[in-house]
């Protein structure tokens, strides 16, 4: 008998899938099992997809034909959101021993248990399913992560999970289910656990600025949102910094941009999804707000904050979106101090409502718009960094220990290799092809 005790996890998208992964490594640490370096060498290759876009499903699709040319003794088990979704379009690739949706995601350990041993040749496929219905779930599904698995510099806490949103292109609250928080306690407990070897935390959700805010929820000390969570992370533990990932724009009230402005320990650090400068488009996206609300959040944070990063999430090719529409968009984008952008085109999602829309845009004009876009924000972020020349940056060392990431989120090559998670002081004196060149200071 042969023991199956080497494990590989593979994390598609999100910073809350990334959190899923390490969850899921350290439960597999903890049956015992010992992380392989890639999925050549492991016995288990986990594979923890996302489905936000067709690429991502191929991109899965890609990964398992590539584990089974490369090892095809491994027992491959995919989860995620694109098992949540459609785990038997899964279970039919040849390869896949077995598919766990995000409502079984924190079993997976429990699943595997039985079969630590092999006893027999590998079976090309075993069509093994776990997967419920995720919107029975109530509690919050994370497992517990006290330290992040491998070399990981700034480890990512997932905080909330789930989505109440139903914007008209998004698959994302079927696979995630409902808005849920991790309890006050928990997220100070593993805060001050994380503290111990990283320098920087990163708080990441599904919807993270719905933290704390779902009917029943009890943070043991009276209602409590974003704003209030983070003021008693700064009090009641020594994190050096915290980062925030994505928030939608209406969750960066006054007082949670004022506190960010006020702390040299939260990551000077605004992502803010905006997805289309058109009105029109977004009140057929079905998103909670107009251009006027976002920019106001965005003029507010850059008022207190004039040399932070500004990011948003757009999508290029909404179904009908015009020409003037996008110009429009590209106008609105133009005049705000964003430092970068994540520009996506727009792929239908199954079962979605801007999926049935009666006007596509073609393929050709969305890939287009996608190009001018991301010209854009090359433009913008090569002059960010162009005035950052001349300033001393605070930041921290990434796993190569030869660059560094600030709290503005600039990558800084480093003179000298330093270890891993440290936090350091840096002169910039240029720019690289995508980020800052420096001396260190300390």
């Amino acid at each position: 008998m042969q023991p199956l005790r080497r494990f590989f996890v593979h994390n598609f998208g999100c910073r809350a899938s990334q959190a899923d992964g390490a969850a899921i490594e350290a439960g597999l640490a903890g049956e015992g099992l010992a992380s392989a370096s890639s999925y050549a060498t492991a016995d288990w290759v986990v594979l923890n997809t996302c489905t936000v876009t067709s690429n991502a499903d191929d991109d899965l699709r890609q990964a398992v034909r590539r584990v089974q040319r490369e090892n095809p003794a491994a027992r491959i088990l995919v989860t995620g959101c694109y098992a949540q979704r459609a785990p038997q379009e899964i279970a039919a690739l040849p390869g896949v021993s077995m598919v766990v949706g995000n409502s079984h995601k924190t079993r997976i350990p429990e699943l595997i248990r039985p079969r630590l041993v092999q006893l027999g040749p590998v079976e090309s496929y075993h069509g093994e399913i776990h997967v419920g219905d995720i919107f029975a779930h109530q509690e919050f599904l994370a497992a517990p992560v006290e330290d992040a698995a491998g070399d990981r510099a700034r480890p990512n806490l997932k905080i909330q999970d789930g989505c109440g949103n139903r914007c008209s292109f998004c698959i994302i609250p079927s696979v995630r289910g409902g808005s849920r928080s991790m309890a006050l306690a928990d997220v100070l407990r593993q805060v001050r656990a994380l503290s111990a070897g990283y320098s920087e935390v990163v708080l990441s959700g599904i919807n993270l600025g719905r933290w704390g805010r779902e009917l029943g929820f009890d943070s043991g000390r009276g209602p409590m949102r974003l704003a209030g969570l983070v003021r008693v992370l700064l009090d009641e533990t020594p994190v050096a910094r915290l980062r925030l990932s994505s928030v939608e724009p209406m969750d960066f009230s006054t007082e949670l941009l004022e506190l960010m402005a006020s702390s040299d320990r939260i990551a000077s650090h605004v992502h803010a999804p905006l997805q289309s400068g058109s009105d029109t488009v977004l009140r057929r996206m079905h998103r909670k707000y107009r251009p006027r609300h976002y920019e106001d959040r965005l003029r507010l944070a850059h008022s207190l904050m004039p040399d932070a990063a500004f990011g948003a999430d757009v999508m290029a090719g909404f179904p009908g979106e015009t020409d003037g529409e996008f110009d429009e968009s590209y106008r609105f984008i133009e005049s705000l101090p964003f430092t970068y952008l994540h520009v996506f085109t727009y792929s239908e999602r199954p079962g979605t409502p801007a999926a049935s829309h009666a006007n596509p845009v073609p393929m050709p004009v969305r890939k287009d718009r996608n190009r001018q876009l991301r010209e854009l924000a090359a433009a913008k972020n090569l002059a960010f960094r162009q005035s950052m020349i001349g300033r001393r940056l605070s930041a921290v060392t990434l796993e190569s220990g030869t660059r560094a990431l600030s709290g503005n989120y600039l990558q800084i090559e480093l003179p000298e290799s330093r270890p891993a998670r440290q936090m350091l002081e840096a002169e910039i004196r240029g720019v690289s092809a995508s980020g800052l060149i420096a001396d260190l200071i300390s």
